[in-house]
């Protein structure tokens, strides 16, 4: 029996888990906040990446990696460390959250022709979270330390590189690689050029490395592999493939699929990411999720849970209450000046569980509707894993399989980025040592999920989406017409 371990540097600290390279069982955990100590910048300048290894030294402490053979970083998705020419950060990282960057990311998006020219060129239409739109954000507002940028990483590029020991060669993986704004999943090339559009100047770029090719050695003999981002490190943590796709509930909505082709879509709505193993991530974001269930039982004068038991004392079309659940805009469909929209109004429809119910509905719908644009743009979807505490509450898991007409899994919680950084770790270790070949990871046993089936509730679920689609098709019409 072998060990690794994967390492998860997150925005609020370092979870470490310790696997079996053959079953993935987990061994041992550590786990540690990234500390802030005195004199440390604020956090609206962004983050200090020393933070983040002194965060892993601490999850470390008490031999929490004694016997190890490999690691694997997963690391926070889409921020930008920018250094000078000696490997010197010019400014604090800005995380993936940051939005100070969403005018320069529309400048960049004109510039170029539009989202098609964008999509073709990448798979992705930059965002304030890209980090080519935060390259021209620092140009334009930091020209001094612009100026000096040498190269730029992303988090896990970093840590993989301080682990090494900051070695000559610099590297990355294709799913990290894949939200820069300047690296293409489609031809596994950068676009140096959109690099020089936006801050002015080139720089070095990262080699990106095959799925189980490491990224070196440690003095000590201890394998790095690849690393890659947080979001693709739980797709591998999830042993996600050909089929599934991904339903995660914060306060917006993700949604992504595993398809085996780079999914292109001239409109932009869905962007074209790499996974961690070879395939593609196609995502579709929705920016009212949970923020919908909270207003509904803030509303109501109740919390997520007794909203849940209210909708759950309605019954299936909310007695004919549908709520749009558009309430800070959105972007799938593309309607970013909006509001929410509740129809339906009636006497024997105005009670606390109808509207209840219609918020998670109107939720699921909406979701539902970004999977459809995944399907219509060649993901096949056969179930759906649910991600995010909401997926616990009964209402969703009620609502959720009739809504969406597929299975639906609710894992157990577990650090599914940590696991999925191990799982690279040991199948970049064992594609070294020739014990496992090199296309396919180990086949780890996931934890235990809950699945609920759509059943004969398929039908009613049908109906529920198109008593939505209808209003929504009234309310807005044309929304979906390009998607």
């Amino acid at each position: 029996m072998g060990k690794v371990a994967g390492i998860d540097s997150s925005a609020a600290g370092t979870t470490i888990v310790v696997c079996d390279t053959d079953t993935g069982a987990v061994l041992r955990r550590g786990h540690a906040p990234h500390p802030a100590g005195e004199g440390d910048r604020p956090a609206e300048d962004g983050a200090d990446p020393e933070t983040w290894l002194l965060s892993l030294g601490d999850a470390a402490t008490g031999g929490v990696l004694e016997g190890v053979q490999a690691i694997g970083i997963s690391g926070q998705r889409q921020g930008l460390v920018a250094l000078d020419a000696g490997g010197v950060t010019v400014r604090p990282a800005l995380p993936r959250g940051d939005r100070r960057a969403q005018g320069q990311a529309a400048d960049l998006v004109d510039e170029l022709g539009g989202p098609a020219a964008w999509t073709e060129a990448v798979g992705a239409v930059p965002q304030a979270a890209h980090p080519v739109a935060k390259l021209r954000w620092l140009a334009q507002h930091e020209p001094a330390a612009a100026q000096r940028v040498a190269e730029v990483m992303l988090p896990h590029d970093w840590l993989v590189w301080q682990l090494l020991g900051r070695p000559a060669r610099r590297t990355t993986d294709r799913g990290d690689a894949s939200g820069t704004g300047y690296w293409s999943p489609s031809t596994g090339e950068y676009r140096a050029d959109l690099v020089e559009r936006a801050l002015g100047h080139g720089v070095r770029l990262p080699d990106v490395l095959a799925a189980a090719e490491p990224a070196g050695q440690t003095p000590e003999g201890l394998l790095i592999s690849a690393g890659t981002g947080d979001t693709m490190a739980a797709a591998l943590g999830l042993g996600l493939g050909p089929g599934d796709a991904v339903v995660s509930l914060g306060a917006g909505g993700t949604v992504f699929a595993v398809t085996e082709e780079a999914l292109k879509d001239p409109t932009g709505t869905v962007s074209g990411y790499a996974d961690a193993t070879g395939r593609h991530l196609p995502t579709v974001q929705v920016r009212n999720a949970v923020r919908t269930l909270r207003g509904a039982a803030e509303l109501l004068g109740t919390d997520l849970p007794g909203l849940s038991e209210l909708a759950l004392a309605s019954t299936p079309g909310s007695y004919g209450l549908v709520l749009l659940p558009y309430l800070e805009g959105e972007r799938t469909p593309d309607l970013p000046h909006t509001a929410g929209t509740l129809a339906g109004l009636r006497r024997e429809s105005m009670k606390p569980e109808h509207l209840a119910r219609a918020a998670f509905e109107g939720m699921l719908c909406a979701l539902a509707d970004a999977l459809d644009v995944l399907r219509r743009k060649g993901a096949e979807v056969r179930r759906v894993v649910l991600l995010g505490a909401a997926a616990e509450l009964s209402a969703v898991q009620v609502i959720a399989p009739p809504v969406f007409g597929v299975p639906v899994v609710v894992p157990a919680p577990a650090e599914y980025a940590a696991l999925g950084a191990a799982r690279q770790a040991a199948w970049s270790l064992g594609a070294v040592l020739g014990s496992r070949p090199h296309t396919e990871p180990p086949a780890w046993t996931t934890p235990e999920a809950l699945v609920r089936e759509p059943g004969e509730d398929a039908a009613v679920g049908a109906a529920v989406r198109q008593q939505f689609r209808s209003v929504r098709d009234t309310t807005h019409p044309g929304a979906f017409g390009d998607l």
